[in-house]
């Protein structure tokens, strides 16, 4: 069997893998698809599962990749991820790593294939086959709830600049499953902007993300009062990793008021 990633690259089973992830939400999905002793190295953000990971060494963050340490441990797979990991080190990995695996999920029906993607490379494919399963049946779930009414809300990621996200991510398409819309704020897929009266009067609420800015229960008060729409806190990790915290995240969309 021959498993495709996201840019096309074709990949054949590797038993025995010697793997680094530099990719939080893979790292998570890996552990739980029982990879994690293949983990040779992780980076700094991969926090889950917490007790697991602890004992996988750090090589950087997914910006600021330690290739010497890479290159010392000698993985024989690497799993990146276009939105998080930069061109240039996909670029420098490729002169020394036999093999480097793209991901680029946009959507949470990508979990699936990207499920399969890894239990098939690392021949994991019952317990990748077993969470496809769980992760369909909660996907069939939250589409039979009855839709509320549809609204637009603005997903707010950092300040000092204010940062949002455009329809074009995996959070809006999160969003979207719920009926919920996001403003166009121009081209950028994390748009800056600026808080202004016809901004306001375009959206039915503010949704203040836990990362990567870490917003808290005190700002959305405060931001409540100044702009005077609803503004409420969600959890960044619900919304926005794939992997094994997607499946929670269907859940946690359920129950968003």
């Amino acid at each position: 069997m021959i498993y495709t990633d996201a840019i096309g690259q074709t990949f054949a089973p590797a038993p025995g893998a010697r793997i680094v992830s530099l990719v939080p939400s893979i790292t998570e999905l890996l552990c739980d698809l029982g990879l994690a002793p293949q983990l040779v190295a992780r980076t700094g953000f991969c926090i889950h599962p917490a007790d697991t990971v602890r004992a996988i060494p750090k090589v950087g963050g997914t910006k600021d990749v330690n290739l010497d340490k890479i290159r010392k441990l000698a993985p024989t797979h690497v799993v990146v991820n276009i939105d998080e990991n930069e061109k240039p080190t996909f670029d420098a990995l490729r002169s020394f790593v036999p093999n480097v695996v793209v991901t680029h999920p946009l959507a949470p029906l990508d979990n699936v294939p990207l499920a399969r993607l890894m239990g098939g490379i690392f021949c994991a494919e019952d317990k990748a086959h077993a969470w496809c399963q769980a992760f369909e049946q909660e996907y069939a779930a939250l589409q039979a709830m009855p839709k509320a009414r549809p609204q637009t809300v603005l997903y707010c990621i950092w300040q000092d600049p204010w940062m949002s996200i455009s329809a074009d991510t995996y959070i809006a398409r999160m969003l979207a499953e719920i009926g919920w819309r996001i403003p166009d704020l121009g081209a950028a897929r994390y748009p800056t902007f600026e808080w202004n009266e016809a901004l306001v009067a375009g959206i039915d609420q503010v949704l203040l993300s836990s990362e990567p800015y870490r917003f808290t229960e005190a700002h959305a008060d405060a931001l409540e009062k100044q702009i005077g729409k609803p503004v409420q806190l969600v959890d960044g990790e619900m919304m926005s990793w794939y992997g094994s915290r997607a499946l929670q995240g269907l859940r946690y969309l359920r129950g968003l008021p």
